[in-house]
This record gives C-alpha cells, sequence and structure tokens, in this order.
C-alpha cells in the first residue's frame, strides 16, 4: 500500500506500518519496531528521521486524563466567526491556556475547541469570554460527560 502526503512524498508499507506502531505506542523503541517489520534498528531510525523532517511525524506526547491534572471538566466548543475574523480569531484562541487543541473546520462551526477547566463555573467564565470576543457570532460548548477513545 501507497500513501501520498501532502507534501507530495509516498509513504511506502514499511513507514505506514512504522506510523501505526508509533500512533498506538509512543514509546516503542527502534530495536522493538524493527523487529516487528523486520528491518534494522537503523534503518527505522532513518525511516523516523525522514517522516519527522517531512511533517508526516509532527510530535511526540503523553496522553493524560485532564481530571487527575485538576481539570475534571472537558469541553469540545464550537465558535463561529464573523466574516474576516475566522483567523484572526483562531490564533489568539489557539494561544489561551484554556485551550488544549482547536482546529479550523469545514462543519458546523468555523473553529473547534477543547477546553479544559477546573470546575463548571470556570468553563461558564471562559465560555463568556469567548462570547464576548470581537467577532465571535456563536459559541456551541459541549462537555465531555464521558470519554471513549482518544487517539489510538
Amino acid at each position: 500500500m501507497r500513501v501520498a502526503t501532502s507534501l507530495r512524498e509516498v509513504l511506502d508499507e514499511k513507514d505506514v506500518r512504522i506510523l501505526e506502531i508509533l500512533v498506538r505506542d509512543g514509546r516503542a523503541s527502534l530495536r522493538e519496531i524493527a523487529k516487528r517489520l523486520g528491518i534494522s534498528d537503523v534503518a527505522v531510525r532513518k525511516r523516523i528521521r525522514k517522516l519527522e523532517s517531512a511533517g508526516v511525524i509532527m510530535g511526540y506526547t503523553a496522553v493524560v486524563d485532564p481530571s487527575h491534572l485538576g481539570y475534571p471538566v472537558v469541553s469540545l466548543t464550537g465558535v463561529d466567526a464573523e466574516p474576516g475574523d475566522l483567523l484572526r480569531l483562531a490564533m489568539e484562541l489557539s494561544h489561551r491556556d484554556y485551550v488544549r487543541a482547536a482546529w479550523i473546520t469545514a462543519g458546523d462551526h468555523a473553529l473547534m475547541l477543547e477546553i479544559w477547566a477546573r470546575d463548571e463555573a470556570e468553563m461558564e467564565r471562559i465560555v463568556a469570554e469567548i462570547s464576548a470576543m470581537r467577532g465571535v457570532s456563536r459559541v456551541c460548548p459541549a462537555v465531555v460527560t464521558k470519554t471513549l477513545k482518544i487517539r489510538c
């Protein structure tokens, strides 16, 4: 199987398998990956560096439970913007500490945010703050009640 990237590079089956392994276990060792693919760990290291340089692998992170960090209230919040204000709002909001992830979308809302809050009152303050921003036409928070799956 060959997968084309946005950088017009072509990933071969081994690259795709490396990505699948790393998505499931970002701490998998080069030796472990090499053994599963039947290639050397040096070859795995070169492939991973190529994937990083090409922007296919954007970074490495730990997936944590926000409640264990003092943020039991999580919201997936849609934000609609007035014409011409979307990019400015997206940049401004993506730099707020309470915004843990942000996406510009072509769906129901122009901007989707993952927001973490310490309690319901803080979430209400955050939503009110976003609603009051210049260029915001609508804010639609959806508080997460149970997480079923994260990235894996």
